[in-house]
């Protein structure tokens, strides 16, 4: 396998002119299908993370009174936070394959049509 060849073809393919708007559309397609998954993943991500968050600080009295009701009150929302984040991939996942599946078709043609003129 001549690696160079191969180095060589990314970089020009990298710095050529795209000649057809059809790479960009296809591109677009790429993203429309993956960005809502990315988008809700970060979010629902960091919002889980910040409610665990405030779970422990409550059930180590760093805020709140630091009793009993308080610690437990934290431990509750605590695992509500740990829960959140332990399902935040796997709806990632869904969403994304989803979204896969529905731009899947339009996808799959462009890419065969810019492959075709290739050749």
């Amino acid at each position: 396998m001549n690696t160079d060849k191969i180095y060589a073809e990314a970089i020009v393919n990298e710095y050529s002119k795209k000649s057809t708007s059809k790479v960009v559309a296809l591109r677009k397609l790429d993203r429309a299908a993956k960005m809502p998954a990315n988008i809700f993943a970060y979010t629902f991500g960091i919002l889980c993370s910040l409610i665990a968050g405030t779970g422990m600080c409550l059930s180590m009295g760093v805020i709140g009174a630091g009793t009993a009701v308080f610690t437990v009150l934290g431990i509750a929302v605590g695992i509500v936070g740990f829960v959140g984040m332990a399902l935040d991939y796997p709806i990632y996942k869904r969403i994304l394959q989803k979204n896969k599946d529905k731009y899947a078709g339009d996808i799959i043609r462009l890419a065969t049509e810019i492959a075709g003129e290739e050749s």
